[in-house]
């Protein structure tokens, strides 16, 4: 019998290492995961609107552009997901980790947040919402190895 390859959206902070540890854990592991993810060089998926589309004067109308653009790739990732872990980091406020989180539970996925204590009261809506908060990297590791064994 072959082994269902799990499909996993990584969403959130970029600005740290965590979606390398997650892969590099499942990989160590054995498990059978595909793991897909919002574009995570900053530059390029803000100015992807512009640099296809158009120059803009206006940041909104340059925002808007890319968001758009980012919303294809995330909406479409997001729906063949079987899981999604959306990480929150302590430095900026992701609100697009927050769009992707109830999006995701919208769509009938389950969720796993990852973050840190402090964000807890800000994040309790989210957190009802998930299957799982863990702490570190390496606890979604432990989560998927247990649900794909």
């Amino acid at each position: 019998m072959t082994q269902k390859i799990w499909n996993v959206y990584l969403s959130g902070e970029i600005h740290s290492d965590w979606r390398q540890r997650i892969i590099e854990g499942t990989k160590a592991q054995g498990l059978t995961v595909e793991f897909t993810s919002a574009v995570t060089d900053h530059d390029a998926s803000d100015m992807v609107g512009v640099n296809i589309l158009g120059s803009e004067e206006d940041n909104f109308w340059r925002d808007r552009k890319a968001s758009g653009i980012n919303s294809i790739r995330t909406s479409t990732h997001i729906k063949a997901a079987d899981l999604v872990v959306v990480r929150f980091g302590p430095k900026y406020k992701q609100w697009n980790a927050a769009f992707d989180a109830g999006f995701a539970v919208a769509s009938g996925k389950p969720i796993i947040t990852l973050h840190d204590a402090e964000l807890d009261h800000p994040l309790k809506e989210i957190d009802e919402a998930a299957k799982a908060t863990c702490r570190h990297p390496e606890q979604v590791v432990e989560i998927l190895s247990y649900l794909l064994s």
